[in-house]
């Protein structure tokens, strides 16, 4: 059995404000067609198909067409339900979807599998929704269902006893964090990392592959549990991490065998670091004119707008962060610290621009008409 395993699209998700919709269609183009090419028997979708539980309208186009490409290419489909997803809206009429496409949303659904087989037998694909374990105590009342852990090793029970009846060859496709996962920051929300909701490895024993989702990078974590990460760079903190899919080829006896296959970028992600001067200057970052930019200003002083500036070299510059150097150590110490330690009207305004110019306070000039200024000020004070 041929299996592509993909997670994580998260339609409608945007990038700086910049809608990501067409980037995303151009990539699962060539996810299907990934699947033409390799013969693939089954696509498996693990969960954060949409980005938000309450998709824009023209987030629901994009997935019928990227599902029906997958379908027409000449494999199964088999999607789950992420933390991100409303389980209900994904789910919404799936049982009146065409042949060979499978929405799994419903965990009282968990322990039955969509079963596919090829010329040596079954395979069972065990989809298993997001489980918030505050929301499926009701679907099993018995259980003690405290973490998404606890809730997870449930389902996963409820699939050891269905599979130690069928038999066969298995695939479980799970949403969460996983024992040995690194994470990507601000990235996977909603599930802790480090905490008592971190899953075991040793919960996904029973199945012969693990096709996991949540983690937005290409991560390994045994030769049977593996994340596919999300087909786009959704942040600059993924920018260093591969954009694909696993293509697993299960044998008759269970084993797996993976081969990573990179998918396009439509426009790649990078940060660039400098003074504002450097950055509008330097050749050698002429190569990175149609690319997503992240400037990192290094100037010790506030620069007069930077952003206009640089997005006249780089059109898709999409944000700036200040880290300036040279500054003194003292210029280092909090606004308000600041603040409090002024001990006159005079000194506060000395302050004031202290902080913004990063260090430089007022020169001569200016601390003559800052003392003209304020003299005035409580001339009229007394005045009025």
């Amino acid at each position: 059995m041929r299996i592509l395993h993909t997670s994580d699209w998260h339609i409608g998700r945007s990038f700086h404000g910049h809608s990501t919709l067409a980037a995303l269609a151009e990539v699962l183009a060539a996810l299907a067609a990934q699947v033409r090419e390799h013969a693939v028997d089954v696509v498996v979708v693990a969960g954060d198909v949409f980005d938000s539980a309450t998709p824009a309208r023209d987030c629901f186009p994009l997935l019928s067409t990227a599902i029906g490409a997958l379908r027409d290419a000449g494999a199964e489909v088999i999607v789950t339900s992420g933390n991100h997803d409303s389980a209900a809206r994904l789910g919404f009429q799936s049982e009146l979807l065409r042949d060979g496409i499978h929405v799994v949303t419903d965990p009282a659904t968990v322990g039955t599998p969509v079963t596919v087989t090829d010329a040596v037998g079954p395979v069972h694909f065990y989809g298993i929704p997001y489980l918030e374990p505050g929301m499926v105590r009701s679907v099993w009342p018995d259980a003690e269902l405290r973490t998404h852990a606890q809730t997870l090793a449930h389902a996963m029970g409820l699939i050891e006893r269905d599979l130690a009846v069928r038999g066969g060859r298995s695939v479980a496709i799970a949403h969460c964090f996983a024992a040995g996962v690194a994470p990507t920051p601000q990235l996977e929300r909603d599930i802790q990392q480090g905490g008592l909701d971190v899953v075991p490895l040793s919960l996904f024993d029973a199945v012969d592959y693990t096709a996991l989702g949540h983690i937005h990078g290409q991560q390994t974590l045994s030769e049977r549990v593996r994340y596919a990460g999300a087909p786009l760079h959704y942040s600059f903190s993924e920018q260093s991490k591969k954009r694909g899919s696993w293509l697993i080829d299960l044998d008759a006896a269970g084993a797996v065998s993976a081969l990573w296959l990179d998918l396009p970028v439509p426009r790649r992600v990078v940060t660039l670091r400098g003074t504002l001067d450097e950055l509008l200057a330097e050749p050698a970052h002429a190569a990175h004119v149609d690319d997503w930019v992240c400037a990192v200003l290094t100037d010790p002083t506030p620069q007069i707008d930077p952003m206009r500036k640089l997005q006249t070299r780089f059109p898709w510059c999409a944000t700036i962060k200040l880290d300036p150097q040279g500054v003194p150590e003292a210029s280092r110490v909090g606004y308000a610290q600041r603040v409090r330690a002024a001990t006159s009207d005079t000194d506060l305004i000395e302050t004031f621009l202290t902080h913004v110019r990063a260090g430089e306070g007022a020169d001569a000039r200016e601390r003559d008409l800052i003392d003209e200024a304020v003299a005035e000020a409580r001339v009229v004070e007394l005045t009025a």
